[in-house]
């Protein structure tokens, strides 16, 4: 999991260059926005924006 500060700008970015959201930007108990996305290569990795 990568700690991101802004996790639509990174899905954006990531979709430029042929990254695919596995599932939706979920919300976890008021802390942290979490999802998995997939790379052009198959990779899957996850994605995790702290709330302040």
């Amino acid at each position: 999991m990568f700690a991101v500060d802004d996790i639509d700008d990174t899905i954006s970015r990531l979709r430029e260059h042929g990254g695919e959201l596995l599932g939706e930007v979920a919300e976890f108990e008021s802390i942290f926005r979490l999802c998995c996305i997939r790379g052009p290569e198959g990779i899957v990795v996850a994605l995790a924006e702290r709330f302040d």
